[in-house]
Parts: C-alpha cells; sequence; structure tokens
C-alpha cells in the first residue's frame, strides 16, 4: 500500500506543479509516444553492443557482488562495486549498483531511517550525470535511458518518503520520460522491462481501485495490469540485475494488491531461502507462513530472526523483532499452551513497536489485546485493564479490537 500512496502522491503533485507554472514556455518536454505494439526491438536497439549492463562477462564477474548485496553483506558487495568503477569511472551502473546498496540499507527500517539519505542521493545523482554524457552523445542509447529512468526512480521514490513533493514530483516525471524512451529496447533484455511492468501494473491497479483519478491518469501513459503482471515474472525469473527487485514487487503486489497469499508464498520462500541475512525478506516469509497456518516454518524463521538481532547482524532491528515476537507469543500460546512464555513474547513485541514508534500497528494492538485476555483469564482485573485501555485509546474505532476492549472496560470498572 505504501508504493501506492506514493504514486497517488506523485500524480497529485505533477498535477499542482503544472497547474502552478505560470510560463508555459518553461513547461518540461513532453513525453514522447512511442507506438511499438508489433515491434520487439527498435531498429536502432537491435544489438545493445557495447552496453555494460548486458556484457555477460561483467555480469559473470558482478553475480557474487549481487548475492552479498541482497544478503546484507554490504562491505563486500561495496567493495566490488568500487572495483568496477576504478575500471569504469565514466559508466553509470557503478554508482546505481553502490545506491542500490544504500537503499537497502534504508529499507528494512520501512524507510524510517535517515542516515543513508545524502549517500543515495549522491549516488543517484552521480548515476544521472554519467547516463546523461551517455544519452547526449547518443539518443538511442537505452541503455542510458534504463539507467536514468532508475536512478530517477529511486530519487523520486525517497523524496516522496521524506514528502519533499516538489523534487519527488520533478523526478518521477524525468523517471517516466527515460522509462518511455527505454521501452524500445525491451526485447534486448528483462532489465528494460522491469520500470515498464510496475508502471503497466500500477496505472490501471490505481485506476481500478481509486475511480476518482481516473481523469488524472489520462495525462499518463496507458497501462495494462495483466501484461504488468506477467512482465514482471518474466523479471524476476530472468534479470540480473533487477531480477530480485522484480521478486520483491512481486511478492508484495500479489499479498496486498492482488490479495493472493498462497500464489506469494513461493516467491518470498525462494527470497528468504536464497538471501537467509536478509531480514526483510525473512518477516515477509515468516508473516505468509504465519498467515497460511504453516506454523512450524514461521516459528524455525521467527528464531532465527530474534538471534540474529541478538547477534547484530545488519538489518536486524526492531521492526522484524516486531514480527517474530508476536509470531512466536501466538504459537507458543495455542500450539504449546505455555502462557508464561506467550506473556514474555508479547511484552517483547511491544517493547520492539515502542522503540520503533509503530503503536498504531497490528502487532502492537494484538499484542495488548492478548495480553488482556490472558490476565483476564487469570482474573488480575488490573492488569487486563490497563492492556485493554491501550487497545481502546490506539484501535479504529467499531473495530471488534475496540468493541472488546470497550466492553471490558466497562464490564470491569476500577
Amino acid at each position: 500500500m505504501r508504493q501506492l500512496l506514493l504514486i497517488l502522491g506523485l500524480v497529485f503533485c505533477s498535477l499542482q506543479v503544472v497547474a502552478q507554472r505560470p510560463d508555459s514556455t518553461k513547461t518540461p518536454r513532453p513525453i514522447r509516444k512511442i507506438e511499438l505494439e508489433n515491434v520487439d526491438i527498435a531498429p536502432g536497439a537491435r544489438d545493445g553492443k557495447g552496453w555494460l549492463m548486458l556484457d555477460k562477462d561483467i555480469q559473470l564477474e558482478l553475480e557474487g557482488a549481487i548475492q552479498n548485496l541482497y544478503n546484507f553483506k554490504y562491505d563486500k558487495a561495496e567493495k566490488q562495486f568500487r572495483s568496477l568503477r576504478r575500471r569504469y569511472p565514466e559508466h553509470p551502473l557503478p554508482y546505481l549498483l553502490m545506491g542500490l546498496s544504500q537503499w537497502w540499507k534504508i529499507l528494512p527500517t520501512n524507510l524510517q531511517t535517515k542516515q543513508y539519505d545524502k549517500l543515495l542521493l549522491a549516488y543517484m545523482d552521480t548515476t544521472v550525470r554519467k547516463a546523461e554524457v551517455l544519452y547526449e552523445a547518443d539518443n538511442k542509447n537505452y541503455e542510458a535511458c534504463f539507467f536514468l529512468s532508475a536512478a530517477y526512480g529511486f530519487d523520486a521514490h525517497l523524496n516522496a518518503e521524506r514528502k519533499n513533493w516538489t523534487a519527488a514530483t520533478l523526478s518521477s516525471r524525468k523517471a517516466l520520460r527515460y522509462l518511455q524512451e527505454s521501452k524500445e529496447a525491451n526485447g534486448l533484455s528483462p532489465e528494460f522491462l522491469f520500470g515498464q511492468a510496475l508502471f503497466n501494473y500500477y496505472a490501471v491497479w490505481i485506476s481500478e481501485n481509486y475511480p476518482l483519478l481516473r481523469p488524472v491518469l489520462l495525462l499518463f501513459p496507458k497501462g495494462n495490469r495483466g501484461l504488468g503482471l506477467q512482465q514482471l515474472k518474466n523479471v524476476a525469473s530472468n534479470g540480473f540485475y533487477t531480477g530480485v527487485e522484480a521478486k520483491y514487487y512481486l511478492m508484495r503486489i500479489l499479498y496486498a494488491e492482488e490479495n493472493n497469499l498462497t500464489a506469494a508464498l513461493p516467491t518470498a520462500r525462494y527470497l528468504a531461502n536464497n538471501y537467509p541475512d536478509n531480514a526483510y525478506f525473512q518477516r515477509f516469509y515468516a508473516l505468509l507462513c504465519y498467515h497460511q497456518g504453516d506454523m512450524i516454518e514461521c516459528e524455525r524463521i521467527s528464531r532465527e530472526i530474534l538471534d540474529k538481532i541478538n547477534r547484530g547482524l545488519p538489518g536486524y532491528e526492531g521492526i522484524s523483532g516486531r514480527y517474530a515476537t508476536y509470531f512466536l507469543g501466538s504459537i507458543v500460546q495455542n500450539s504449546y499452551k505455555d502462557v508464561v512464555k506467550a506473556k514474555d513474547y508479547f511484552q517483547r513485541c511491544i517493547v520492539f513497536s515502542e522503540l520503533t514508534g509503530d503503536t498504531e500497528s497490528g502487532f502492537y494492538l494484538s499484542a495488548n489485546l492478548n495480553l488482556g485476555r490472558l490476565a483476564d483469564d487469570e482474573k488480575d482485573v488490573k492488569m487486563a485493564r490497563r492492556y485493554y485501555e491501550v487497545v481502546a485509546d490506539k484501535s479504529e474505532h467499531k473495530s471488534p479490537q475496540y468493541r472488546e476492549a470497550k466492553l471490558y472496560l466497562k464490564n470491569h470498572k476500577k
């Protein structure tokens, strides 16, 4: 849902910027319409000769670095990216990869941490400058378009998260422009399909779920939800640089937008098993296992997460701890009937939630609710009221949790 809200915000901001611009001569160059319905590869992009991102030797060299990046071995990955930069200092690829490393330091915190913002934006800015040189030398260099679209896309996403709407809007418009231009090379490599796949899917999803925005979307290229999902699966299976990113989005879309947990589970399992030290992939896999009733696997992953938090592994912090402790509290309560351990896990979940400021979340409220019920079972009215008061204060009115809490507090006055 976060991704959709960002896209919606960018759409609104784009309109506001256009509406507030008094001088039409300053309007950015419009996105060039490209009609390639029956052409897989534009004639000028037929071989991609000399493009570094299509070089198989470079891909072979970077395979371990990509593995290290998504397994949160940042130092090892960045060492290899810097080696690439020393040999190709004027190419945008090493700078984009260094920026991607910063992005995955931010992502596990649900993009809350800001300590890597400046470095990420600096790498994306350098990527843009290096790619612009290639593009200005040859505007049919669709590799340059790919890097421009990707760098502006990351810039737009981070600025939108930080509510820097003007910067986010300008970057999103540029990202879309170069995305459309690189579309001409879609048949050369699945890498070029990634951005197009996301746009195709979300443009239609927004139209279907937010009817009031349909007139706004007429200003943007037309999407194709089914094609977008198909393209994303293609990139997830075949992409080198964008393969894991595509799997990440595919997993999220199937879970959140398509509400198809069964379809999302294999991708989540693949990511968690192949990148076992990636906190985000592990907690997402645990979440799907929990919802699908695979408590044995959910317990295994949750215990691993807590162990890695205790060992201080990169990316393992309070958000992952909140997931793991809630799942374990529920499992030991219902599967092992161990009330003492269940209370301990639920209380730890509350601590993790408060440390990360996630006190409006389902885990925080559910942990308080379960502790209230357990206290009630033990006839400890004072403690039960304490937890139920939190639920009544934090949960949405008319929700089942709110009604349960209010009823208890009404029937058990001080």
